[in-house]
């Protein structure tokens, strides 16, 4: 049976790299992401390196979760998949609301990939041996841990409120590898670490997406950042092809693999039962399997 695998966010950066990487590997690499001719750049890309199977693209606003129902559908009338990478990532220096009118941030970086991977679990099981691929963030160790509303207390801050939703997904990510447990469905969360792309660049130089506190520290942090971002998108996507192919995985779930493509302790707040529990409860209020 030919093996599948659906990257989100997969026309440049982390995302194209990984899908590159599946494809070499021998999977038939689905690309999904807003703009359509940079979807044709990267499927030439893919094509270019004679892969077992063609790629293709899905052009989708993963920001609205109707779109990405619409997606859900079309891919699980395709049948079995064998992997599912969510790369979606977006920061924001300041406050909007996505089209469904919730936070962006929280939208984009958990919202969407909770409801594609919800939806194409039936999708997943019938294709199992299976993998579900979370990318995930070291932005998470700043991030607030309340989760009863979508918006946290306080002012603003786009790399705070990222940390946030990148919390609420690997949150979410530890919470499903339990629940699918024995399904031969296995979840995984995969850390970059950093690389300069579309999302970094320009907007981590911005303070203001920082509180007020951490200002000061300023200089030095964007020294740090831009060390950590030196490197190329494919030794970032290394983590994500690490946790969707390697198979010293095999029969393993809920593993956190680090920057260094090698399994590392989980943040404590994000093996948090209340805080999976507080995460689920939000989702599946704020984005529901069915429209309406």
């Amino acid at each position: 049976m030919k093996q599948t695998a659906v990257v989100t966010a997969g026309t440049a950066g982390i995302g194209l790299e990984t899908a590159l990487g599946l494809a070499e590997a021998g999977l038939a690499v689905t690309v999904v992401g807003r703009n359509a001719e940079r979807g044709a750049r990267a499927i030439e890309r893919i094509n270019a390196t004679a892969p077992l199977h063609s790629a293709r693209f899905l052009a989708t606003d993963l920001a609205s979760l109707d779109a990405v129902r619409t997606l859900a559908d079309r891919i699980a009338a395709e049948g079995p998949l064998t992997v599912l990478v969510n790369n979606v990532g977006a920061m924001f220096p300041d406050r909007q609301d996505s089209v469904d009118g919730i936070e962006a941030s929280f939208a984009v970086n958990h919202l969407s990939p909770y409801l594609l991977t919800e939806l194409l679990l039936p999708a997943l099981r019938a294709g199992a041996p299976s993998r579900i691929v979370n990318v995930t963030s070291g932005a998470v160790g700043v991030a607030k841990r309340a989760f009863d509303a979508v918006e946290p207390p306080g002012g603003y801050y786009g790399f705070h409120w990222y940390g946030r939703a990148k919390l609420a997904n690997l949150a979410y990510a530890l919470e499903l590898a339990g629940r699918l447990d024995g399904t031969g469905v296995s979840v995984f969360a995969a850390d970059p670490g950093g690389a300069a792309t579309d999302m970094t660049n320009g907007t981590m130089r911005d303070p203001k997406i920082v509180s007020p506190g951490l200002r000061l520290l300023w200089p030095l942090v964007r020294r740090k950042f831009e060390r950590s971002t030196s490197g190329p998108a494919s030794a970032a996507a290394k983590p994500s092809i690490f946790a969707a192919t390697d198979g010293s995985l095999t029969g393993r779930t809920g593993v956190v693999i680090g920057p260094r493509a090698q399994p590392v302790t989980p943040l404590r707040s994000a093996a948090d039962p209340r805080v999976a529990e507080a995460v689920r409860h939000l989702s599946e209020r704020l984005a529901p399997l069915t429209a309406g």
